[in-house]
């Protein structure tokens, strides 16, 4: 397993050359697992994560949900909604171009031309373009107003990179296999989940990202929220998951780069060598039990 390292303003890591396509054959992969400290402001938390961002020499790097506004901060939501030409994300465009990386965005609350705000995540590649955006379609409800103040989203897929076929999901989807299952047949071989996780949920954290990764046989990318954000403690625990459920990097509850490489050729090799996805009976009829009742007080 890849270690994590702390990740603090005051010690900036190093970064080479930036490249554009993984010479090694190898996806350089780091969570930037932020907090979001209440006393902190957008403004400031974006310029923070803008020079972490340009220290960072990866070929795929991913931030947590709706860090730049915080989860939590829900009196916040339409205040600091953008549309997706916004400051916000033309400045992580611009990074990304400039340390020609693919990025996933996080997400943010994004303010859509109708002026209906939904929980918003981008892929960006290293040229500086959208190449990907997915609006999250589960908005969690328990103890939190992100379904009253939000829209889901009515659509999902992946689309085709230089380092695989990547696609995209947000926290609480994590719950709902059927849309990494989709994911799956769309093509994905990496799915790329931002999330703030609260601490008091941890494990269900661990065994679901393992398990999104294992029944689907993809690398799941998981990056979440560190520290404590609005009275909660957040999870941390980003992870990196290889297709056969392997841990190859986790983070702890501290911010912290979470760093591993992945190998973009083993979905496939998983999936010959173990070809579960190819065993499934989808024409199955379901009988419900007040029929199977009926069907025996018959006899």
């Amino acid at each position: 397993m890849t270690a994590s390292t702390p990740m603090t303003a005051s010690t900036p890591t190093t970064a080479s050359t930036p490249t554009t396509v993984p010479s090694s054959g190898r996806v350089r992969t780091v969570c930037l697992q932020l907090d979001c400290p209440d006393g902190e402001s957008a403004t400031d938390r974006v310029r923070r994560v803008l020079a972490e961002l340009r220290r960072t020499d990866a070929d795929l790097v991913v931030l947590p949900e709706l860090w730049a506004t915080g989860y939590f901060q829900f009196d916040a939501y339409r205040a600091q909604a953008e549309p997706l030409t916004g400051p916000t994300l033309t400045a992580l465009r611009e990074v990304a171009r400039e340390r020609r990386f693919h990025l996933v965005a996080g997400s943010m609350v994004e303010r859509a031309d109708d002026g209906r705000l939904y929980n918003t995540t981008a892929l960006i590649g290293p040229g500086g373009d959208i190449l990907h955006m997915y609006r999250k379609i589960h908005l969690f409800g328990y103890e939190s107003d992100e379904a009253r103040l939000l829209t889901p989203g009515t659509t999902a897929g992946a689309v085709r990179t230089e380092l695989g076929c990547i696609g995209l999901a947000t926290c609480y989807d994590l719950r709902f296999p059927e849309l990494f299952r989709m994911l799956g047949d769309a093509g994905a071989d990496l799915v790329a989940v931002v999330s703030a996780w609260p601490a008091a949920r941890l494990e269900h954290w661990r065994v679901l990202t393992r398990a999104r990764a294992i029944e689907n046989q993809i690398h799941l990318v998981a990056c979440n929220v560190a520290g404590r954000h609005a009275g909660r403690d957040m999870a941390g625990g980003s992870v990196v998951v290889d297709p056969w459920g392997v841990v190859l990097a986790e983070g702890g509850q501290d911010p912290a780069r979470v760093c591993a490489e992945l190998d973009p050729a083993l979905p496939a090799a998983v999936r010959a060598e173990f070809p579960v996805l190819t065993h499934r009976r989808l024409g199955v009829t379901i009988v419900a039990e007040a029929a199977r009742r009926g069907t025996r007080n018959s006899r």
